[in-house]
Parts: C-alpha cells; structure tokens; sequence
C-alpha cells in the first residue's frame, strides 16, 4: 500500500467525516483517477518528437499513453482530420496514489518561484491543473530531453461540491495557496 493510499484510509477519511459529517461512510470523498494529458503541436509533425513525448509520458506516469486525434479538419492550424494532436494518460488504483505521492511531495517543491496551487474547481468535484514545463519530474533524464512541453493534469474525485474536493486534496499532500478569508 503506497504512503497517500495508508494516509487516505487511515488520517484523510476520518479528518473529512469529522469536518462534513457524513451520515454514512459511502458519501466521504475518495480519489477516482487522476488524468495527465499532453497536447503536442509541433511534435505531431515530427515523427522522433512524437515519439520522445510519449516516451516522457511513459517515464512519469508508468504506462503509455494513448494518441488523440482530430475529429475535424481546422484549416487556421493545418491540421487534418485523424491527425495525432495530444496524448494522455489515466492513472487508477495503485499507480494514480503512487503518482500523488510523488507530486505533491517531490515535483512540487522543485518547481520554480512555487508558492502553492491556484484552487478552482469545475463545480462537480474536480480539480484540474496545468503545468508549463516537464523537466521538473525526477524521471526524466535532462540530458535527453530536448524540448520544454506543458501538461494539464486533472484529479478526479467522487466529491459532491469544490469544498470536498479542496478539503481531500489538501489531507493527501497538495500544496495550494491560502484562501482568502483564512
């Protein structure tokens, strides 16, 4: 069992039942997965590029990623209908709280002028996030990286309002900044 998977079982799940009180313990706020996506702009017209971004998001996730493709023909961005135009990766289970893990307590504190995640949910109990460059997770060789690419993760959570989700969030380890009102 990995270190946010024990702490959620044992410290999360009773910090949020004695904060919301639930009347039963099947409405306490769990994680569901957790959803890394790429978009690759430039990469899709190189072949080795593509390929490296789906090696990079090979090594911080742990499983490969699938290929998005264009569901429309845009003549503005010459792209063509079927055209790779982003990858993404779902992590479950073990892999998405070993993922959490090491997010909130090794990416994090390495990137740059870090002061704490903005907080602003989608109003259903999720939170997503964007991250401008790769090079901050310690599974990518730096040598090997040849270009800076950005990420959205999403953490997606059985969380009925933002509240919740802020609330569960925070007790497994992410770092945002301090409401206002606090």
């Amino acid at each position: 069992m990995h270190r946010s998977q024990k702490k959620y079982k044992e410290e999360v799940r009773e910090s949020l039942n004695k904060r919301f009180k639930y009347t039963n313990s099947m409405q306490i706020p769990e994680m569901k997965k957790v959803i890394i996506s790429m978009g690759i702009g430039e990469p899709a017209r190189d072949k080795n590029a593509l390929q490296d971004c789906i090696k990079e998001l090979t090594q911080l996730s742990g499983q490969k990623p699938i290929l998005t493709m264009a569901k429309k023909s845009v003549a503005g961005f010459k792209l063509r209908e079927g055209s790779p135009v982003g990858l993404k990766v779902t992590l479950r289970r073990n892999r998405m709280y070993d993922f959490i893990d090491r997010f909130c307590h090794i990416v994090s504190p390495r990137i740059r002028d870090f002061r704490g995640f903005d907080f602003k949910c989608d109003g259903r109990g999720n939170y997503s996030m964007g991250l401008n460059d790769q090079q901050m997770f310690p599974e990518l060789n730096l040598d090997e990286v040849k270009r800076s690419q950005g990420m959205n993760i999403t953490f997606v959570t059985s969380a009925a309002s933002d509240e919740e989700c802020y609330e569960l969030l925070k007790e497994l380890g992410l770092p945002f900044k301090e409401k206002a009102g606090k």
